[in-house]
């Protein structure tokens, strides 16, 4: 920040320099800077002058101002005249500064010389002191007097800076008398006077003071002994007196000579260990005394007592003196023994007992009276207190009554009484139903930790009949209670939980002395991760599913109440997969797994404040899952079943199909019916006789063996035997009971398919045989007349039938003459079994497909043969 007006005493320090220049022939620096070494105050300005002295070779126009190494605009620069230029600077940190005046060079020639064109000065920097506050002085005793030591402090708002320190002077002055003085930079300082003016008064002030100013506090003026701290009372001793249950008596000694001081004193006191303090009020204690007496203390109870003292004209209190402890004597107890039930289980019950709140002396035993519902008599008991410590009960400074059955009972009443060794406490007596009634049961329970604490709240009944509630709070080991007012609705637990630990808190409605139905909760001081995880119990593992058990953690391991469980699994190194379940799951099945896979799983277990996973467990899943390959074999085995029905059924109905591809119909003779006709003579189905149906071609070489009864068709007659034995193979069809008769099918027929096509349509036929004899033979005495054979037949007609002209152009050595009977005679004289021909030129149906070697039916030549017999 720049200002163009200067001050007249810069612009007269600029004219005496000018005018003693002349005479300062030998200064070498021709630039000086002026003030010297300047103090200024933090937020302040200031100026700095810089003048050209016995020198023309630069004028103000050539200087500049740097602080430190950093160049000032030239917006901060005033220029007086031609040799001499101002910089004004606004100050703002606390660090001192170097503030250089320097001179450019005026051309290529002329280079001043740096060191006689730069002078340069510090720029201190500080704040200017505050006036000190709290002024306050102490003399302290040493031993039987007070010592001449004045110990002073106060409170400085001041700021220094290092390079401008604040300094501060104590001044202590008697009136009359000397006055004391004592520099220091601190805040805290002793002023050693020759002896503690007792009888005068003192005046103290401090000064503060540095390069920028001064600044002095308030004046504290007051008599000597109002500076005085004596030593505690000493020698403080407490009585207990047998006759006076209810009070104290305290004594002690002066800490200092009444001559030097007379002193006032203060007492205060307080249950041993309570750290709550109760005082005496001042106007029983302010007078010169040695001994006070304690009142309105509770009997048997132990007290810690302390007293201090200072000057009764003012000063300073001494110290408390040391705590001395003493117990009060024994009186008779003053309130009723807290009486209560724990449910021992098999419908009794146990009655304990602690001592009464204003028990006033060591309770020596319970006086227990039990009255049972339907009884007027009752039973009595006294049960010694147990001190030892050797169960939690008495730890707990509870203790066992008695253990009363409530079966057959409606109700029992228990009163009990405690007694020390001054005199026994009022009765106090409970009613236990066996069935508490829940008229009166309290309601929206709630229990919540804070700071340490556990609170419990519950909303009254409407009714005002319950005079106290008792809230119970307990754990697997031990039971504690305390009692609340019947107006009250919300408490916290007074007595010491511990964290982690699941406590069962339960709050009982009283009604004039009788229990009523409690309600119930589950809390938790301050809940932590599980101590251990579920351990897995048994896996089922399927193919793609496996059931898995575990374990539950014990109550004491869990430390909070468990928010879920959740299920981790992985396979072959991979990333586990992970599946909550609730929090009183014990199983799950897992789903969508990799058949004849090994997995390994585990539990892990949630409370609110983390989780603790259980110990790993590996199982393999099935390789098949169950009734796989059952399920293959019957699904296969039906497709089968299906398929093989449904070839039958198509079979079915496409059987002439497949019979036509398959099995092409073959003319059967033997399922013919041939009628026998004649003019004048019904037509009549033949029967067959039973001796010889088939066969009338002798060509089979069995039984009946054919021999020709001429010599010169022996040898065609064998060739065509041989034919007709090849045929047999092939054809296959017809037979005799006396003979084999090789024939000849229409499908190996010579007409070939075309006579084939024939077959599937019916066709009757017939044949004329004549009654006239064979070549010369004489027929047999039967009448003689035209036979017409007809036949019904579904068989395609013989070619004979079709073609009898291809018979008349048969050579005689072409025609098959039926064996002679005599033929078969064998050498022996001994006659064979003969086949005869049939009587009367009778044909069976069989021989309508007996074929010669051209394929001719023989049924052709059966009007050539009819009555022939071989001579």
């Amino acid at each position: 920040m720049m200002f163009p007006l200067m001050s007249s005493m810069v612009v007269s320090l600029v004219l005496q320099l000018a005018l003693i220049s002349p005479l300062i022939h030998g200064f070498t620096n021709h630039l000086m800077v002026t003030p010297q070494s300047p103090v200024v105050q933090i937020g302040t300005n200031v100026t700095a002058t810089c003048v050209i002295l016995n020198t023309t070779e630069v004028t103000a126009d050539d200087l500049y101002w740097k602080i430190n190494s950093s160049i000032i605009p030239k917006e901060y620069y005033t220029k007086i005249n031609a040799s001499a230029v101002s910089v004004t600077l606004h100050i703002t940190d606390e660090v001192g500064a170097w503030l250089f005046c320097a001179a450019r060079s005026t051309s290529h020639y002329i280079n001043p010389s740096k060191d006689r064109f730069l002078h340069g000065i510090f720029i201190k920097k500080g704040y200017h002191p505050e006036k000190p506050e709290n002024l306050s002085c102490k003399a302290m005793q040493e031993g039987r007097w007070i010592s001449g030591n004045l110990t002073c402090r106060w409170d400085s708002a001041s700021r220094q800076t290092e390079s401008v320190p604040t300094s501060y002077t104590l001044f202590v002055e008697e009136h009359p008398g000397p006055i004391f003085n004592v520099t220091t930079q601190d805040t805290k300082i002793t002023v050693r006077m020759d002896v503690f003016p007792h009888h005068t008064s003192l005046v103290v002030r401090v000064v503060a003071h540095n390069s920028l100013g001064k600044a002095e506090s308030e004046h504290l003026e007051k008599e000597a002994k109002e500076f005085v701290k004596t030593f505690p009372p000493s020698n403080v001793k407490v009585f207990a007196e047998e006759m006076f249950p209810t009070s104290l008596l305290i004594e002690w000694e002066h800490p200092i000579e009444r001559v030097y001081l007379k002193l006032a004193y203060q007492i205060r006191f307080c249950p041993h260990g309570s750290h709550v303090w109760r005082h005496v009020p001042e106007e029983y204690t302010e007078k010169d005394i040695t001994s006070f007496r304690l009142q309105n203390l509770r009997p048997f109870q132990q007290y810690d007592v302390q007293v201090r003292c200072k000057s009764r004209r003012g000063g300073y209190w001494s110290d408390w003196s040391a705590n001395v402890t003493q117990t009060t004597p024994e009186d008779s107890p003053a309130s009723k023994p807290d009486l209560w039930m724990l449910y021992a289980g098999g419908g009794e019950v146990q009655l304990v007992c602690k001592d009464p709140e204003m028990s006033n002396g060591r309770i020596t035993a319970f006086n227990v009276t039990i009255q049972r519902s339907g009884n007027d008599s009752s039973e009595q008991e006294v049960v010694p207190v147990q001190q030892s410590g050797a169960t939690w009960m008495s730890r707990q400074g509870i203790t066992p009554l008695r253990r009363v059955s409530l079966a057959n009972q409606k109700f029992i009443k228990a009163c009990a009484t405690a007694s020390n060794s001054v005199g026994t406490s009022p009765k106090a007596c409970l009613h236990v139903p066996s069935s508490p009634s829940g008229r009166h049961r309290v309601e929206g329970m709630k229990v919540w930790s804070q700071d340490g604490q556990m609170f419990v709240e519950w909303k009254r009944p409407n009714s005002s009949a319950v005079s106290e509630y008792v809230i119970q709070w307990s754990d697997r080991t031990h039971t504690d209670w305390q009692r609340e007012n019947g107006r009250t609705n919300k408490t916290a637990i007074k007595g010491k939980l511990q964290s982690f630990v699941c406590y069962n808190i339960t709050v009982y409605p009283i009604r004039a002395g009788w229990l009523l139905k409690p309600t119930s909760l589950e809390a938790y001081l301050e809940q932590g991760a599980p101590l251990e995880g579920p351990s897995v119990t048994r896996t089922v593992p399927g193919y793609d599913h496996a059931v898995l058990e575990w374990s539950t953690v014990p109550l004491e391991r869990r430390q909070g109440f468990i928010t879920n469980c959740t299920v981790f699994y992985r396979r072959n190194d991979k990333p586990p997969e992970a599946m909550a379940v609730p929090a009183n799951a014990t199983s799950i099945t897992l789903t969508q797994l990799s058949g004849n896979t090994k997995y390994e799983v585990w539990v892990g277990m949630s409370t609110i404040a983390g989780m603790r996973n259980g110990t790993p467990h590996t199982f393999n899943t099935l390789k098949h899952a169950p009734g796989m390959v059952e399920g293959i074999v019957v699904g296969v085995s039906l497709c089968f079943l299906f398929l093989v029905l449904m070839v039958i059924i198509l079979c079915i109905y496409k059987k002439d199909v497949i019979k036509e591809n398959f099995w092409p119909q073959i003319p059967n003779p033997g399922e013919s019916t041939i009628g026998n006709w004649s003019p004048g003579y019904p037509l009549q189905a033949e029967t067959p006789k039973e001796n010889c149906v088939t066969g009338v071609s002798v060509l089979d070489v069995g039984v009946c063996e054919v021999k020709l009864g001429f010599e010169d068709d022996k040898t065609s007659l064998s060739l065509k035997k041989d034919k007709y034995l090849s045929e047999e193979h092939s054809s296959g069809i017809g037979g005799s009971s006396c003979m084999s008769s090789p024939r000849q099918s229409v499908s190996d027929s010579d007409e070939g398919p075309d006579l084939a096509d024939s077959t599937a349509s019916t066709v009757q036929y017939s044949s004329v045989v004549a009654s006239s004899g064979y070549k010369g033979q004489t027929p047999g005495s039967q009448s003689q007349h035209s036979i017409f054979s007809r036949s019904e037949s579904t068989q395609p007609l013989l070619d004979s039938e079709e073609h009898p002209d291809v018979l008349l152009q048969r050579s005689p050595r072409e025609t098959v003459f039926p064996p002679n009977p005599d033929d078969f005679r064998p050498l022996g004289g001994e006659q064979q079994p003969f086949c005869p021909l049939k009587e009367d030129a009778e044909q069976t149906p069989e021989s309508d497909s007996l074929q010669d070697d051209t394929g001719a039916p023989l049924s052709s030549y059966m009007p050539q043969l009819a009555g022939y017999r071989p001579q």
